[in-house]
């Protein structure tokens, strides 16, 4: 398998940066009293995770800010997709549960995947706080970060949101469904 190269070329980082900014601009509810200006120069300043945050746009996840940490100086970015991102569905929890697999692999994990594109994945508590800015996973379902007690069994969690409430619900590690994906996190 050939490393693929974790750098945007010039028009690409343009680009990307023009989407967040309108979403930015769009949703100011999820990050009032931040500035864009000051997030814009965290981007440029690392490059790397640009090329996570094109991840996470390009697979569906629509990233945007929903924090700072003021003690890091680091912004939080998260994916706001209404739906867990398309093209990070039908995916098992982790590489364990791939290929403990007979037949009818799944192509990736959830973890692999995560790390792959250089991102964490969220925990139950990071879904419940998104959940607090907007209504997220009304048809669709989002793999959380599983305590290992619970993966040592053979189990993995899950979250969606259903009657104005987020469930959180478990599941064989294994499983996948082409409505479970996962949403991911990013600090710059």
């Amino acid at each position: 398998m050939t490393k693929r190269k974790k750098e945007l070329s010039l028009e690409q980082r343009e680009e990307l940066l023009r989407a967040l900014k309108a979403r930015f601009d769009k949703n100011m509810n999820r990050h009032q009293d931040l500035e864009w200006a000051q997030v814009q120069s965290k981007l440029e300043a690392n490059p790397e995770k640009l090329w996570s945050l094109n991840e996470m746009e390009s697979t569906g996840g629509e990233p945007d800010v929903i924090g700072h940490d003021q003690e890091k100086d680091e912004y939080i970015f998260c994916d706001c997709s209404e739906e867990s991102p398309k093209g990070r569905r039908s995916v098992c929890y982790d590489r364990e549960a791939l290929e403990s697999r007979k037949k009818h692999k799944p192509e990736n994990s959830v973890m692999d995947m995560a790390t792959d594109m250089g991102i964490e994945l969220l925990t139950e508590e990071q879904y419940r706080e998104l959940q607090k800015l907007g209504h997220f996973d009304l048809k669709t379902s989002s793999w959380v970060k599983t305590p290992e007690k619970i993966r040592k069994l053979g189990g993995a969690l899950f979250c969606d949101r259903r009657y104005d409430t987020v469930f959180v619900y478990h599941n064989g590690a294994e499983s996948y469904y082409a409505a479970r994906g996962f949403r991911g996190s990013l600090r710059v």
